[in-house]
């Protein structure tokens, strides 16, 4: 598996540090977002999955989209778990997503919307991909042109899923929420 270096030479190579993304580079998105994992303890198999959690496009960024057929180069670099959460995050359909987060049984259902297919996760797995999902807005809330209240409920439903790390996170970037 690829060093944090080689991560990000492999990112440079691809020349995302020239995308634009939420008022920096794409670059700088992807590894402030693998640092707020860190910082909020979550291994680094999941904070690898936050680096390249948009590595394919989402259904909402399309300023880079490395094309699903390298998934093999991602996997070697990153592990086979890391890129599977990050394939999912680009792939699902959010509505699908958004809808189990309440759930709290052992398999959640996702529909993948590149292949049309329905996925299903064990417990483990669609936290890891709430853990990714969260950590990524919450890295961009206060730059994005999305502004504070896109998919609020559900990315407060993420937090409260994800337990009182992800909360205070949660709480500490919603502070920063402008007074209307």
């Amino acid at each position: 598996m690829a060093t944090y270096k080689e991560l990000t030479k492999f990112l440079l190579d691809l020349g995302i540090e020239q995308v634009p993304h939420s008022q920096k580079t794409y670059l700088g998105h992807l590894l402030a977002v693998y640092h707020l994992m860190k910082e909020a303890g979550c291994s680094e198999e999941v904070a690898r999955a936050g680096m390249f959690h948009s590595i394919y496009g989402t259904q909402v960024f399309q300023g880079f989209a490395l094309p699903v057929e390298r998934r093999g180069e991602i996997r070697q670099l990153i592990g086979d778990r890391a890129e599977k959460l990050a394939y999912l995050n680009c792939a699902m359909q959010r509505e699908t997503f958004d809808a189990l987060l309440d759930s709290h049984g052992d398999s959640y259902t996702i529909r993948d919307r590149i292949t049309g297919e329905n996925v299903t996760l064990n417990r483990e797995d669609y936290d890891d991909l709430c853990r990714v999902h969260l950590y990524d807005w919450l890295e961009q809330v206060p730059r994005s042109r999305h502004g504070w209240g896109y998919r609020r409920q559900a990315y407060r439903q993420m937090a409260a899923r994800l337990g009182p790390t992800a909360q205070a996170v949660y709480d500490r970037v919603f502070s920063q929420e402008p007074s209307a």
